[in-house]
C-alpha cells in the first residue's frame, strides 16, 4: 500500500469519527438550548411584574387602613353597660 493511501484513509476515518462526536454534541446542545428556553418560559409565566407587585401591594394597604380605622372606631364607642 502506498504511504499516501494510508495517510488519506486514516485521516478520513479520525475525520468521521470527530464528526461523528461533533454532530453528537451539538444535537445535545439544541436540546439544552430548546429546555432553557422552556425554563424561561416557565419562570417568566409564574413571576408577576413589578407594576403587579405594586399594584397588589397598594390593594393590601387599602385594606389594612380601613381595618384601623374599623379598629380605632370599636375603641373609641362609648360603652353601654
Amino acid at each position: 500500500m502506498d504511504a499516501t493511501l494510508l495517510w488519506n484513509t486514516l485521516l478520513t476515518v479520525l475525520l468521521g469519527v470527530v464528526s461523528f462526536f461533533m454532530a453528537a454534541k451539538f444535537r445535545e446542545l439544541d436540546r439544552l438550548s430548546i429546555l432553557l428556553n422552556r425554563t424561561r418560559e416557565e419562570v417568566a409565566r409564574d413571576h408577576i411584574t413589578r407594576a403587579e407587585f405594586r399594584q397588589d401591594m397598594k390593594e393590601l394597604l387599602e385594606r389594612f387602613d380601613r381595618l384601623e380605622v374599623k379598629i380605632d372606631n370599636l375603641k373609641n364607642r362609648p360603652h353601654l353597660g
